[in-house]
């Protein structure tokens, strides 16, 4: 779907979104994430042997939330990871130019393989 661009502007501002994934009992799990926008498409990163990575490799069923800065309005999105490739450290460093005004991101782990997803989103609510 084609996301309302009241929320692209909020996902481009440096917002911390609640990432919910499901687990093999179907609960909820949660993690804050960094996000950016490929278009409509919300990217993310993490590493291998994550708990949420195993799960999207399980399930590709997310949710996501984030509450604004400036009116506090509640953002809830659903969709499905369509892309989750270990295809190197490009996205954490561009997410850590974004949060932390880094070239590139300071917590780095040797050995550690990062985990980059696209999400598209199925359906918006909140306040939009």
């Amino acid at each position: 779907m084609e996301l309302p661009e009241s929320v692209k502007t909020e996902i481009d501002k440096k917002v911390f979104v609640h990432l919910a994934t499901l687990m093999p009992d179907g609960s909820p799990q949660i993690s804050v994430v960094w996000v950016d926008r490929d278009g409509d498409k919300i990217l993310f990163s993490s590493a291998e042997g994550r708990l949420k990575t195993d799960n999207i490799r399980r399930d590709n069923r997310v949710a996501l939330s984030f509450t604004t800065d400036d009116d506090y309005r509640n953002i809830v999105m659903r969709g499905r990871v369509t892309r989750f490739e270990a295809d190197g450290w490009w996205l954490i460093d561009q997410l850590a130019k974004k949060y932390l005004d880094k070239d590139t991101y300071p917590w780095k782990s040797p050995g550690q393989v990062r985990v980059n997803g696209a999400i598209e989103i199925d359906r918006v609510g909140g306040n939009v």
